[in-house]
């Protein structure tokens, strides 16, 4: 492999309210995927979040604890992100970077699963994931993350735009609001162009239409500018704009064994 390529997965699903992903829209019942990425790059593979913990396939409770009553994951054991890599052919120890959007717990499935990562993240967003305000604890959980041994590299506010491989085929760009150290990235492959992956920056084409707020945030104000800060990089650079839990859109991509390249 000369040339990087994009890969689609998922950890099963979240069972919830409307209102959990799409504030104030009502008490109806609603399934959302789960997505993970892995980038396979000349210089070394890439995973992006890692969707959830793969412990969240055998006990639920026993993992997230009470907030389980509000977003009830569904998955296989088969899902979670090293056994999907390994059915890939790529082992543990082949992963170079582990990419997090954001530390919560739908988005930590890949923290401390491969023993020779680096995991980058916003300094913001560690800093906070480890003493959360009391309304977004639940969010949070501190065993995926607060792992002895793990190399973290932490982003400073003045690091958005990072560049992962010096090549711009891989940024981070800062979308806070969903929390406070939330990142976006933006993919630059040699056929299919830019992607924007905008994960819990926009959950949903209504949230990226400024139809729905997200039904947990840190900040309404700075969610606002963050979705209108990804339009303005869509519409310039023509990305393919890939949204973060939406049920309607998240079939329409393609899916690992599929690839974007």
């Amino acid at each position: 492999m000369t040339t990087p390529r994009l890969y689609m997965f998922q950890t099963g699903t979240l069972k919830c309210r409307v209102c959990n992903i799409k504030m104030n829209a009502g008490l109806d019942e609603y399934e959302i995927p789960v997505p993970w990425y892995l980038i396979t790059h000349p210089a070394g593979n890439v995973v992006i979040d890692g969707g959830c913990a793969v412990e969240c396939a055998s006990d639920p409770v026993a993992h997230w604890g009470d907030v389980t009553a509000v977003y009830w994951p569904v998955m296989r054991e088969e899902e979670g992100c090293v056994q999907a890599l390994k059915a890939f052919g790529i082992e543990p120890e082949d992963v170079r970077y582990v990419l997090h959007s954001h530390l919560h717990l739908d988005h930590t499935g890949a923290t401390g699963r491969f023993p020779n990562a680096t995991h980058i993240v916003r300094r913001r967003e560690y800093e906070y994931a480890m003493a959360p305000d009391w309304f977004a604890a639940g969010g949070y959980i501190r065993a995926d993350f607060d792992r002895p041994g793990l190399k973290w590299h932490l982003l400073e506010d003045g690091d958005d735009g990072y560049d992962v491989f010096g090549d711009g085929s891989i940024r981070f760009i800062f979308t806070p609001g969903h929390a406070p150290g939330h990142a976006s990235f933006l993919l630059q492959l040699p056929e299919t162009g830019p992607v924007l992956l905008a994960v819990d920056a926009a959950y949903t084409t209504d949230h990226w239409d400024e139809k729905a707020l997200p039904g947990f945030l840190a900040s309404t104000v700075d969610t606002v500018r963050s979705v209108r800060k990804l339009h303005a990089l869509a519409e310039k650079t023509g990305a393919l704009v890939v949204t973060g839990h939406d049920p309607q859109a998240w079939p329409t991509f393609r899916h690992a064994p599929e690839y974007y390249s």
